[in-house]
């Protein structure tokens, strides 16, 4: 069985890591590297960092913040935020990202996802999604959350997937921040219906959030914030109750 990841992720804008509740009142959490520099030295799987207002502010992704933070860790090192063409991902694997994450664009021309995919590998390629509940249905938003569309989360995984993107990156909106668990019926769901990879986020505030996750939501990483940004949950300790749980994990 595969081993289950943790991944901080670095939510970056006017490069500093900051953090809300249900993507708005967004407050500062620290200095970039010094964060990478911790998670990696702490036995984090990988790394995630999201410019959240590159695709807002319709710019490229800050790629000196990116090389700053890839010199600083040895862990894998995924990279999202205003990525548009290939170009775009040629840039950031060339300032120290493994992989990129890719979200509104991919949605607006998802023929973007098979161009990296085949310019790069599939494995270097995670389309981010960001969805909300309406009306008791998943529904895909952009733009950091700020505009809704009226398709559906699960046919838009079908189509990522088919696409050529090697992970799936999903957010609930309803749960990011809350501290109330994880998304997991949706999860659940995702991971069923798809053969690649589904990662967790939104949602985590316990230990038990995490363990449920990959258990009940059979997801296969879990992506989570401010629990390790304050130090609410260290994670070596988190990977040592996953391990008391019989979740196959990294220690």
């Amino acid at each position: 069985m595969l081993c289950k990841r943790i991944i901080p992720c670095l939510d970056i804008k006017d490069g500093r890591t900051v953090k809300g509740v249900n993507f708005v009142n967004l407050k500062d959490a620290g200095d970039p590297v010094t964060l990478a520099r911790q998670y990696a030295q702490e036995g984090a799987d990988e790394l995630v960092f999201l410019d959240i207002s590159a695709t807002e502010q319709k710019r490229k992704t800050l790629v000196e913040l990116v090389e700053n933070v890839a010199r600083a860790i040895d862990i894998p090192f995924t990279v999202g935020g205003g990525i548009n063409s290939v170009d775009d991902v040629h840039a950031l694997l060339q300032h120290g990202a493994d992989k990129v994450s890719v979200n509104s664009a991919a949605v607006r021309r998802p023929e973007l996802i098979r161009e990296i995919a085949r310019e790069f590998g599939s494995q270097c390629l995670v389309v981010a999604v960001d969805a909300k509940q309406i009306n008791s249905h998943w529904k895909v938003h952009l733009v950091g959350g700020k505009v809704a569309t009226d398709i559906d989360l699960f046919e838009w995984a079908a189509i990522v997937e088919q696409q050529g993107a090697g992970e799936l990156l999903f957010t609930s909106m309803d749960h990011d921040g809350t501290k109330n668990g994880f998304a997991n019926e949706a999860l659940v769901q995702l991971s069923r219906s798809r053969r690649i990879p589904i990662i967790a986020s939104g949602g985590a505030g316990s230990i038990a959030h995490f363990t449920d996750t990959f258990i009940q939501g059979e997801a296969d990483a879990a992506l989570a914030a401010s629990v390790f940004h304050y130090g609410a949950i260290p994670i070596p300790e988190l990977k040592a109750q996953l391990a008391n749980h019989q979740i196959p994990v990294r220690l």
